[in-house]
C-alpha cells in the first residue's frame, strides 16, 4: 500500500475539459488499491455524489473518483481543490472519506464513486446527495441517501436502504430486509428472510417473503405475491393486493380496495371506502368497509375456529359457503327497504323482517348449518346479504379466478423485476 492511500489526498490532479453542458470546466479522477479480506467492510462517506459498486474476485478494494467542477469561473479550480479524500486501510476493512469543506460549494461539484470489492464483502454507505448502484453482492448492506435512488442486484446479507426521496429497487434479498423512502416507490424481487418496507407516498411491489413483512405507504398501491409468515400491510389510500398468504394477514387502506388470492391463517382486513374480495378462504376472517362491497368465498378445506365479522356501511356482501361447513350464521341487513338477504335454498336460514310501525327496517338470516360452529356475523347498513352455496361449479369458476389473478400478479411482478437493470460499470482499473 502506498503512503498516498494511507494518508488524505491534497489538491487533485485536474485537466481542463468541456463540462456537459458545453462550457469549459476542471475534472479530475483519482483511483487507487488497497489490499483487503473478503468478509470485511468498505465504508464510504461523501458530501454528495453516486456511488457504483461492484464486485470482483481479488482481495482487493479498486477505487476511481470522478470529479467534476460544473463552472468555469475564477473559484472552478478552488472549488476542485477543495475537495478531499482520504483512503486507507482499517482494523474492519476500507475507508473511504470524501469532503467538501466549504458550505454551498457543493452545488457547483459532481461526484462519481466507482468502487469494486470482493464478492464476500460488507458495504456500509453514506452519501448526502446521490444515487446509489450496488451490484450481486454476499455479505451485509447498509446504504443511506438524503435523495437519491438505491438499486441492487441480489443480496446475501441482511440489508437496511434508506432514501429521504428516491426509488429503492432489490433484486434479491438472501436475508432480512429494511427498506425506507420519503416518497418514492419500493420493488422488492423475491426475500428469504424478514421484511420491513415503508415509503412516505410511493408504490411498493413485492414478489415474496419468506419470514414477516410489514408494509406500510403514506397514499401508493402494495402489491406482494406470496407470504410465509405474518403480514401487516398498510396505505393512506391505495389499492392491497395480496396472492397467497400462510400467516395472520392484517391489512387497512383509507380508500382503496383489497384483494386476497388465498388465505390461510386469520385475516384482518379495514378500508374505508373500497372493494374487498377474498377469493379462497381457509380461517377465520374479520373485513370491514366504510362504503364498498365485500365477496368472500370460504374453500372446502376452511376451518373457522373464532367468529367472523363481515360488515359494510352501504355495499353488498356476497359469501360463498361449502356444503359441509360447520358454522352458524347471523346476517342482517340494517334499512331493509328495497334490500334483502338473499339464502341459497341449501342453507336452512330463518329470514326475519322487522316491523316498520315500530321503527325497525331490519331484515335478518340466522341459522345453524352443519350442527353449528364458529359464528359468521354479516352486517350491511343499505346493501344486499347474499349467501351463495359453493359447490364443484362454483369451486371450479373460484380456481379458474385465483388463477388468473395469480398470474396477473405474477406478471406485473416479474414486469417490474425485469424493467431493474442495475446499471454497474466495470471494476476501476488499478494503478
Amino acid at each position: 500500500m502506498t503512503l498516498a492511500a494511507m494518508l488524505a489526498f491534497g489538491p487533485l490532479a485536474f485537466a481542463k475539459r468541456k463540462a456537459n453542458n458545453g462550457s469549459d470546466g476542471l475534472s479530475a479522477d483519482k483511483t487507487g488499491q488497497l489490499s483487503t479480506s473478503a468478509g470485511l467492510r468498505l465504508h464510504l462517506i461523501a458530501d454528495e455524489g453516486d456511488v457504483h459498486i461492484s464486485t470482483h474476485e481479488s482481495a482487493t478494494v479498486d477505487y476511481r473518483v470522478h470529479v467534476e467542477v460544473r463552472s468555469n469561473g475564477s473559484s472552478a479550480r478552488e472549488i476542485l481543490d477543495a475537495f478531499s479524500l482520504v483512503a486507507r486501510n482499517t482494523p474492519d476493512g476500507v475507508l473511504l472519506f470524501a469532503r467538501t469543506p466549504h458550505h454551498g460549494w457543493e452545488q457547483h461539484l459532481s461526484v462519481t464513486f466507482e468502487v469494486a470489492v470482493p464478492r464476500n464483502y460488507n458495504l456500509d454507505i453514506s452519501t448526502q446527495g446521490g444515487n446509489v448502484l450496488v451490484g450481486d453482492i454476499q455479505g451485509r448492506v447498509s446504504i443511506g441517501t438524503n435523495g437519491g435512488n438505491i438499486s441492487t442486484g441480489e443480496i446475501g446479507g441482511p440489508a437496511r436502504l434508506v432514501t429521504d426521496g428516491g426509488h429503492i429497487s432489490v433484486k434479491n434479498a438472501g436475508n432480512d430486509l429494511v427498506a425506507t423512502t420519503g416518497g418514492g416507490n419500493i420493488t422488492v424481487g423475491p426475500v428469504t428472510g424478514t421484511a420491513v418496507l415503508r415509503t412516505g407516498g410511493g408504490h411498493i411491489r413485492v414478489a415474496s417473503i419468506g419470514g414477516a413483512g410489514k408494509l406500510e405507504t403514506g397514499g401508493g398501491n402494495i402489491s406482494l405475491e406470496h407470504s410465509g409468515s405474518g403480514l401487516i400491510v398498510s396505505t393512506g389510500g391505495g389499492q392491497i393486493d395480496v396472492g397467497e398468504a400462510s400467516g395472520l394477514i392484517r391489512a387497512r387502506t383509507g380508500g382503496g380496495g383489497i384483494r386476497i388470492v388465498r388465505a390461510s391463517g386469520p385475516t384482518e382486513l379495514e378500508t374505508g371506502a373500497g372493494n374487498v374480495y377474498l377469493m379462497q378462504v381457509e380461517n377465520s376472517v374479520r373485513a370491514s368497509t366504510g362504503s364498498g362491497g365485500i365477496t368472500a368465498w370460504f374453500g372446502p378445506g376452511a376451518k373457522l375456529t373464532t367468529p367472523c365479522r363481515l360488515a359494510a356501511g352501504e355495499g353488498d356482501i356476497v359469501v360463498y359457503l361449502p356444503k359441509l361447513l360447520p358454522v352458524t350464521v347471523d346476517a342482517q341487513v340494517e334499512l331493509g327497504g328495497d334490500h334483502r338477504v338473499i339464502v341459497d335454498p341449501a342453507f336452512p336460514l330463518k329470514v326475519t323482517y322487522g316491523e316498520p310501525d315500530e321503527g325497525s327496517h331490519a331484515v335478518r338470516a340466522v341459522g345453524e348449518l352443519n350442527g353449528g360452529g364458529a359464528t359468521l356475523v354479516l352486517r350491511t347498513v343499505s346493501g344486499n346479504i347474499r349467501l351463495v352455496l359453493n359447490d364443484s361449479n362454483q369451486e371450479k369458476h373460484q380456481m379458474d379466478l385465483l388463477k388468473q389473478q395469480m398470474d396477473k400478479l405474477r406478471r406485473q411482478l416479474e414486469m417490474d423485476l425485469s424493467n431493474m437493470k442495475i446499471p454497474i460499470p466495470p471494476p476501476p482499473p488499478q494503478n
